[in-house]
């Protein structure tokens, strides 16, 4: 049996979001739903160096506290490639020559509708980016090598789920988990 939305109204919405309630019947019946929907969708940027490094930002999240994450960001209603070209330069003062479409993926699809984007960066060059960096609330930006970026994720020092989900279609393009 399929989902069937019988009526819907908006809860709230800014921007960013649009949250709406649902009552719906599906499999079990009938219910009351909650989806959130991005505005916009997101994208993240696996920017991988010369060294076989991956950028990663750490920052404090309002919702869940210290992060790390790759590179991320809204698109604004831009052109994906175009948003994660601009979250890599803001977050990290890093531009690419090379970018290559990874994927697409739904945050926490149980509740969202929300569509993201992953990009591989390569062909790095770096630029000062100390004054965007504050204002994206980074608090540092570091290079690790991309088998110690799967040991940050195996060790739980990186929860994101959208940073793991970015680091494995990067690993299934690069051939590393094979």
């Amino acid at each position: 049996m399929s989902w069937t939305t019988r009526a819907t109204r908006t809860v709230y919405e800014n921007p960013w979001i649009h949250v709406r309630e649902d009552q719906v019947t599906g499999p079990h019946g009938d219910g009351i739903y909650g989806v959130v929907r991005m505005q916009h969708p997101a994208v993240f940027v696996i920017a991988l160096d010369d060294e076989d490094r991956i950028c990663l930002v750490e920052l404090e999240r309002y919702t869940t506290g210290r992060s790390i994450e790759v590179p991320a960001g809204g698109s604004d209603g831009e052109d994906p490639l175009v948003a994660a070209q601009r979250e890599l330069l803001e977050e990290t003062g890093v531009t690419a020559s090379d970018w290559q479409y990874l994927g697409r993926m739904n945050a926490l699809n149980g509740i969202a509708d929300a569509l993201e984007h992953v990009y591989l960066a390569r062909g790095l060059s770096m630029t000062d980016a100390a004054a965007s960096q504050h204002e994206e609330g980074i608090d540092a930006v570091r290079w690790v090598p991309f088998a110690e970026a799967l040991t940050l994720v195996a060790d739980g020092e990186i929860t994101d789920g959208e940073t793991i989900a970015a680091l494995a279609f990067a690993g299934i393009r690069l051939g590393r988990f094979r």
